[in-house]
């Protein structure tokens, strides 16, 4: 249990919490407010969350910086092959060992500051100019370790050391992403924006498609928004699918697929595209052909960093001439008109005018994403879900 406590009047939680159909909305300040984000970041983001990708740190002695909520991590990949993460700061002075997204691959980690030096496992190597005292004792100035995993070609972090398995947090996760196994594929494309809107605007929106109608006109020419359902499974995560029209193949500005098939991906699933939220920042999109990702990092109480990704299967990659271009493009223009939307409802949320409003029918998996974080400032386990079933899927997005 968390036992400090969220800076959320009690009642206003106890009404996003009321049975679906009868629940409102977080209250404004849950979006808006610096004091609920740190409180986020203590709580939120000191488990999992996803830090980057796995083919970023392959080779062994492959060093990269990757964003956390207020910091950032240092990924290394030792001679064993084994993946490590560290607080990116040297023990010396505080200097950060790489620049944020920086990456080198070395046989040791060097500051570039004084060039103080640690292996690939963290321990202090050199420290220049300390030879000349014999008392200097290295042992204390290792790195600090940061928990880190992989899972489906992705990179986690627990800053806390204190999460669960990752198979545990993540549930029934694993199955859902079986066919479309994102680690065999690789990514050929990567946008970052920063919104201006609460990282929790951006997840709610992606997480329904009632709005569709009104931004999203080349979304709605190749998926049916009215269509698909939504699940209720174990894990720390919510989503749900859509069908793609007769006339589409993949979500593009023209329906067609410059790439191929994901082999092995079941015919029924190649006329649907699912989303899934990995609570608190992972945003996986499983098309029939590509899978793209969204990583969220909250800035500010009003400001979010996303890196979205566009991952290919190695069969259409290796093709000459293969560009990614069909899927970029489309989502590209389909964030930039959520993003539009998200800072809209940041700003609303901020004038001081906005009172939590209800949930529509349409906007079930909302209100999973909502009581999860409801549950979570009250100190439950977000991969802890009451009543899941792993049969039971809800009506359309």
């Amino acid at each position: 249990m968390v036992s400090e406590p969220v800076p959320l009047a009690a009642d206003e939680l106890n009404a996003a919490l009321r049975p679906f159909g009868e629940s409102v909305m977080l209250p404004p300040a849950a979006y808006t407010s610096a004091e609920v984000l740190g409180w986020e970041q203590r709580h939120f983001f000191a488990g999992w969350q996803c830090v980057g990708f796995s083919a970023d740190v392959a080779e062994p002695g492959t060093q990269r910086a990757e964003r956390l909520a207020g910091s950032t991590v240092l990924l290394v990949r030792g001679q064993d092959g084994r993946l490590r993460g560290f607080a990116n700061v040297c023990r010396h002075r505080g200097h950060e060992l790489l620049p944020c997204a920086g990456t080198t691959t070395k046989r040791a980690v060097v500051c570039p500051y004084h060039a103080w030096a640690y292996t690939l496992d963290g321990d202090l190597l050199a420290a220049p100019g300390y030879d000349d005292l014999p008392a200097f004792d290295s042992s204390p100035y290792a790195l600090r370790p940061v928990q880190v995993t992989e899972w489906r070609g992705y990179v986690f972090a627990d800053p806390s050391g204190t999460a669960p398995p990752v198979a545990e947090y993540l549930g029934e996760l694993d199955r859902l992403l079986d066919q479309h196994r994102p680690e065999r594929l690789a990514v050929r494309a990567r946008h970052e924006y920063l919104v201006r809107a609460n990282w929790k605007v951006l997840v709610e929106n992606y997480q329904e498609c009632y709005h569709c109608p009104q931004i999203h006109p080349e979304l709605c020419a190749v998926s049916p928004p009215d269509s698909g359902v939504n699940w209720d499974l174990p894990g720390a995560w919510v989503g749900g699918w859509m069908r793609l029209r007769d006339d589409a193949v993949t979500m593009s500005l023209d329906g067609r697929s410059g790439g191929v098939p994901i082999p092995g991906v079941e015919p029924d699933r190649l006329r649907r595209v699912d989303y899934v939220a990995v609570f608190p920042n992972l945003l996986i999109s499983l098309h029939p052909d590509y899978v793209m990702t969204h990583r969220l990092v909250p800035m500010s109480a009003g400001e979010t960093w996303v890196e979205c990704a566009w991952a290919f299967p190695q069969e259409a990659v290796q093709h000459e001439g293969f560009d990614p271009a069909y899927a970029v493009d489309f989502w590209d223009v389909t964030n930039r008109q959520d993003w539009a939307a998200c800072e809209s409802v940041q700003r609303g949320l901020s004038s001081g005018a906005a009172v939590p409003g209800p949930l529509s029918p349409r906007e079930d998996a909302v209100y999973q994403f909502v009581t999860m974080v409801a549950r979570g400032y009250r100190g439950a386990a977000a991969h802890r879900r009451p009543h899941a079933d792993l049969t039971v899927e809800h009506e359309a997005r």
